[in-house]
């Protein structure tokens, strides 16, 4: 069993989500939202997101993580906030020994909803279907879960290409 933390990185709420991987089989763990407080500065608030995500892998205690990567806005203010919140998605796992894989956006939405341009509802309509019971804690963690859900598929055909090129290979 592998369990995967799925992160969907943001200053004001970086989302996260946790399955198991049996078999090719996904199984809910937990979700939330790791939030920032907006009065404080920038330092205070990025150390909030590395307590929090700190807290996260403490008790859940994954065996790798998801990061979704950035996309660029149009405001690049916001841009280097989300890129800063962002390192510390990938830095904190890191921290902890993850392996951390990122995945774009559209990658992320291919590989649950079937379209990489797929809307957020359409998203969380179907990590509900591929996580049945799963109460999911507000949007930011269901695109953190779609991350995680990305990386279970994603890992399947990393083992597969594996097998096939002989690293995955007993000696005979």
């Amino acid at each position: 069993m592998v369990r995967v933390l799925g992160i969907d990185p943001g200053l004001q709420r970086t989302g996260w989500g946790v399955i198991d991987l049996r078999d090719n089989h996904m199984r809910h763990v937990a979700n939330g939202v790791v939030t920032s407080t907006q009065t404080l500065s920038l330092a205070e608030r990025l150390r909030q997101l590395h307590d929090g995500l700190m807290e996260v892998i403490k008790i859940w205690t994954p065996d790798e993580a998801a990061v979704e990567e950035t996309f660029v806005n149009k405001n690049p203010v916001s841009t280097l906030k989300l890129g800063q919140a962002r390192g510390v998605a990938l830095l904190v796992p890191s921290l902890c020994g993850l392996s951390v894989t990122e995945y774009t956006p559209n990658a992320v939405k291919k590989t649950v909803v079937g379209a990489g341009h797929a809307a957020k509802q359409q998203v969380e309509m179907m990590v509900s279907t591929l996580l049945p019971g799963c109460e999911i804690r507000g949007a930011d963690a269901a695109d953190a879960l779609a991350v995680a859900i990305c990386h279970a598929q994603h890992a399947g055909q990393r083992a597969l290409a594996s097998m096939e090129t002989g690293y995955g290979r007993r000696n005979r």
